[in-house]
């Protein structure tokens, strides 16, 4: 047992050591090795957590195998978006902030001599628009939407998370030289951008591989259409050389009570409602729902409708009130309360509108 367990630690030893210097057949045929020893180990051992731990290399050293055979896979989610500032219900200043700061000098770049914003922070609670917005304005001016999550571009391969923020920049960089607006957007950006006390060299590489490609951007020389916009839920988790990176940074809100208001309207706008359902009351009920709180809720109402109908055999019926309110009572706000103290407190530090 000991001899297997030797030679499988130093097949895969050398697997990686010929993963990072890019000898991409070498380091298959030495996990293929490794697996095999493992497979050997698994099937002669009889303590469960060995037989665990042998299990879990193997699905691993599989799985390398099969992204090297196919070759490093592109990170970004290409979509034409089909969100307009129509279907986003309140946000005004928001949608204003980024108008200014891209829309405008898309259009009229000889009025902007000086250059435009082109790393954008959103930070705010859970489920209150972020994304939308990132969509929306790419939809106004017609972009190339590249659309990650920081989860995605991070890599435990050596050297990978650098390839991949490095192949991003490079697709999204060459778009917008021909001419073609992009938007790089990237969700829970803290992941990528967050300085922990314990983390390995390539979070680190990482980090500074993505302060060096927003560096690019500020090439005030050309006149190329590249604008990265980050989502947060966490601000106060992102490392200082990143905040300076993001030239504005905009605190997307909970709604407010117009908003909410408006927030039942629109998703109610295609159950059948009864008349005496009061939206202003709801709306006063829901302080501290986000948006998405709120499309849950009527989510909920139409299953309970629905399923009156499939499991029931009741006629099709107009949701009232009463539905709404127990509605209410079985799905309370997902947001955080104590948190909204520190959004507050990271806008007044740090904002930029």
């Amino acid at each position: 047992m000991e001899q297997l367990e030797k030679a499988a630690k130093d097949a895969a030893q050398e697997a990686v050591s010929k993963d990072r210097n890019g000898d991409r057949e070498g380091a298959i045929e030495k996990y293929r090795e490794a697996i095999k020893y493992l497979r050997k180990l698994y099937f002669y051992s009889e303590d469960e957590y060995r037989r665990r731990v042998y299990l879990e290399k193997i699905t691993e050293y599989t799985s390398r195998i099969k992204t090297l055979k196919e070759g490093l896979k592109p990170v970004t989610i290409e979509r034409k978006p089909s969100i307009t500032w129509n279907d986003i219900i309140g946000l005004e200043d928001v949608k204003r902030v980024i108008r200014e700061s891209i829309v405008y000098p898309y259009r009229r770049p000889d009025l902007y001599p000086l250059g435009w914003p082109r790393g954008i922070l959103l930070f705010g609670p859970p489920g209150c628009g972020k994304t939308l917005v990132a969509t929306a304005v790419a939809n106004e001016i017609d972009a190339e939407f590249y659309s990650v999550d920081a989860a995605t571009l991070l890599s435990k391969w050596l050297g990978e998370s650098e390839k991949n923020i490095k192949e991003l920049f490079t697709r999204a960089r060459e778009t917008s030289l021909k001419g073609k607006p992009v938007i790089i957007f990237i969700d829970e950006v803290d992941a990528l951008t967050s300085k922990r006390e314990m983390e390995v060299g390539g979070e680190v590489r990482a980090r500074t591989q993505l302060l060096k490609e927003m560096d690019g951007l500020e090439n005030k020389g050309r006149k190329f259409y590249l604008y990265v916009l980050a989502a947060t839920n966490k601000p106060w988790e992102l490392d200082e050389p990143f905040i300076r990176r993001f030239q504005k940074r905009i605190y997307v809100k909970l709604p407010g009570l117009q908003e909410r208001i408006k927030l039942f309207k629109y998703y109610c706008r295609r159950l059948k409602v009864s008349p005496e359902v009061d939206f202003e009351k709801l709306a006063m009920e829901t302080e501290y729902y986000s948006a998405e709180d709120i499309y849950l809720l009527c989510v909920d109402v139409q299953n309970k409708l629905a399923k009156e109908v499939l499991e029931l055999n009741l006629p099709q019926r107009e949701a009232t009130f009463q539905d709404f309110l127990e509605a209410l009572n079985n799905r309370k706000t997902s947001i955080i309360l104590e948190n909204l103290r520190r959004y507050e407190e990271w806008a007044n530090r740090y904002k930029a509108i």
